[in-house]
């Protein structure tokens, strides 16, 4: 099988967390000091329970429940305005993601949540690191000698066993296109399919016909 990057493969497991009593004067700091732009709370047990944000933090400073003048009736954006700590300041409830995920998982579902970055939890509901939107852009940038190098080893080699030279594989910016032959008409779109599935591939364009077919 092909090797997919998962969460635990590319997440951050060197965290700042909060409590829910840490002072606000000390969050800023905290996320100031590490050049972070939010961080996860967690209770007694290390389960997060919320997420502060830059966002959060300029609703407190500000002293308005949104600086754009939103959310002006919004009782709990007030709430957020008037903070003195951790607790009172973060988003609930947090949404987590699992390091046995895949990537393309992780990035559905920040973008479905509308966030930059997801804690990452194990079995026991208690945080194990935090992935962010870079860290999974980061996994998607390969570049094409990488990625030709896994189709030819990997998918045409190792998984299909055909002979070298058999498929031509070009890949430019992450596309990658195929010409040549393979054994039966029904392993084409087997063949798309693991390319498809390797990490960094935006397309497959294939030109591919069963050996001595005419």
């Amino acid at each position: 099988m092909l090797h997919r990057r998962t969460v635990g493969d590319v997440m951050t497991e060197e965290l700042v967390t909060l409590r829910p009593n840490t002072p606000v004067q000390e969050v800023v700091g905290l996320l100031d000091a590490n050049d972070i732009a939010s961080a996860p709370v967690v209770d007694d047990d290390g389960a997060p329970v919320g997420v502060v944000s830059a966002s959060d933090l300029l609703r407190h400073e500000t002293g308005m429940p949104d600086p754009q003048g939103r959310d002006g009736n919004d009782e709990g954006a007030w709430g957020k305005a008037r903070a003195r700590t951790a607790g009172a300041l973060m988003s609930s409830p947090v949404f987590t993601a699992r390091a046995d995920w895949t990537i393309t998982r992780a990035a559905r579902e920040l973008r479905r949540r509308h966030v930059k970055q997801l804690p990452v939890v194990g079995d026991d509901g208690l945080l194990t690191g935090i992935v962010s939107r870079s860290d999974l852009l980061d996994a998607f940038i390969r570049s094409d000698a990488e990625i030709r190098g896994e189709v030819e080893q990997d998918v045409l080699g190792r998984i299909l066993g055909l002979d070298e030279g058999t498929v031509a594989v070009e890949v430019r910016e992450g596309a990658v296109t195929l010409r040549g032959h393979v054994p039966e008409p029904r392993l084409v779109p087997v063949v798309v399919g693991l390319c498809q599935g390797v990490d960094g591939v935006v397309a497959v364009d294939a030109h591919l016909a069963a050996a001595g077919a005419g």
